[in-house]
């Protein structure tokens, strides 16, 4: 398993930018509510070493760094696309939308690195890293972020649509989930324009 390491945010030190921004998404795959992208500036002075890719951590693990990644880090910030968003433009382009919302929102940042892909309509110099969220600090962090802050969204609509259990599966293709939709139809948060949904 690899640790994610600022071998990225090093060289770009290095080069002369100064505000280098992590970027990464939570919620791709589920059935319901939004994508949600977190961008977060990382001090390289920070000694967080259980920072990695968010699906490599527990939920106790998850929650503890995302207080301390709230605490340290230089800035960091929120973008999502909603269900609707998702359904309008197609499960990339929400994905590209979030987060650029969330970089939008990070004082001068002048240098973006994404999990995976760079993002077509933000003007500023970027870098797609392939399994980023696995080896670049900085992205691991903004997946943490994206994925808790989701998460607590996801609990908060179980309490308005208490029949699916969002609070268990986060709305994530379960065999629960999948089953309640089946016995209660879907509900204002879902993503009915996926074709999963004309089997129900």
């Amino acid at each position: 398993m690899k640790t994610p390491t600022f071998h990225h945010e090093r060289e770009l030190l290095a080069q002369g930018y100064r505000v280098i921004v992590g970027v990464d998404e939570a919620g791709c795959a589920a059935l319901a509510g939004p994508v949600v992208a977190a961008a977060v500036v990382l001090p390289l002075n920070s000694r967080l070493k259980l920072i990695r890719d968010s699906k490599q951590l527990n939920v106790q693990q998850r929650e503890r760094l995302y207080d301390l990644i709230d605490e340290c880090a230089y800035d960091w910030a929120i973008g999502t696309a909603s269900h609707r968003e998702i359904g309008a433009w197609g499960l990339r382009q929400a994905n590209y939308i979030a987060m650029e919302r969330a970089v939008k929102q990070i004082h001068d940042a002048d240098f973006v690195l994404v999990d995976a892909w760079t993002l077509q309509n933000l003007k500023l110099p970027q870098r797609g890293i392939i399994r980023g969220d696995c080896t670049v600090k900085s992205i691991a962090a903004a997946s943490i972020m994206a994925k808790v802050w989701r998460d607590r969204l996801m609990i908060n609509y179980a309490r308005t649509y208490p029949q699916y259990g969002f609070d268990q599966h986060k709305g994530y293709p379960t065999r629960h989930h999948k089953a309640t939709i089946k016995k209660n139809g879907p509900c204002a948060i879902h993503r009915t324009s996926w074709q999963i949904f004309q089997t129900f």
